[in-house]
């Protein structure tokens, strides 16, 4: 086991880091999942399978709930809604963060406007195999999935610079305008 100042700093450098990866690749079936979410600080049982339903869904990945980088992500998926929206597209933010902390980012950081879910265990972390190799556990890299409602991945962006994610999304759902 490395001491606490250890973590401290992988932490720093894999938030720094200045690319993400992604394994799942366009085309790749997007693996089915349930998650406890919240939006405006309400909990709520999110279901992949329910919301492709609706359309396409922005599955965005991000290390941790009120650090910098995540928050202004969260900013800048908050700001960008009423655009999937009207693409007819979901957007939910996962982290491996507690439901209690996702309450509190949703209201403060998604100010209200979309979901963000909690992945107890980083199990759907795992399974998009989107886990941050620079620290030990079930941290989750910054890696954005357009799903089409077909459950297949129809655009995929990976950085830890959270700049270029709501673009890259915006352009892929735009394909599915009808």
């Amino acid at each position: 086991m490395f001491p606490r100042p250890f973590h401290a700093v992988a932490l720093a450098l894999a938030l720094s880091a200045p690319c993400a990866h992604a394994t799942l690749s366009v085309g790749a079936a997007a693996p089915d999942f349930s998650a406890e979410a919240a939006v405006g600080g309400q909990a709520f049982k999110f279901r992949l399978a329910e919301a492709l339903k609706q359309g396409p869904v922005v599955l965005y990945f991000y290390p941790k709930a009120f650090t910098s980088g995540c928050t202004v992500e969260a900013h800048q998926f908050a700001e960008a809604t009423d655009r999937f929206k009207a693409l007819n597209t979901t957007v939910i933010g996962m982290s491996n963060d507690d439901i209690d902390t996702l309450k509190k980012f949703s209201v403060e950081a998604c100010r209200n406007k979309f979901a963000v879910a909690a992945d107890a265990g980083g199990k759907v972390i795992k399974t998009y195999d989107v886990a941050l190799k620079l620290v030990p556990g079930t941290m989750a890299d910054r890696v954005s999935y357009l799903i089409a409602p077909d459950g297949r991945i129809a655009a995929v962006h990976a950085s830890m610079n959270p700049d270029g994610h709501i673009d890259a999304m915006l352009k892929a759902a735009e394909k599915f305008k009808k």
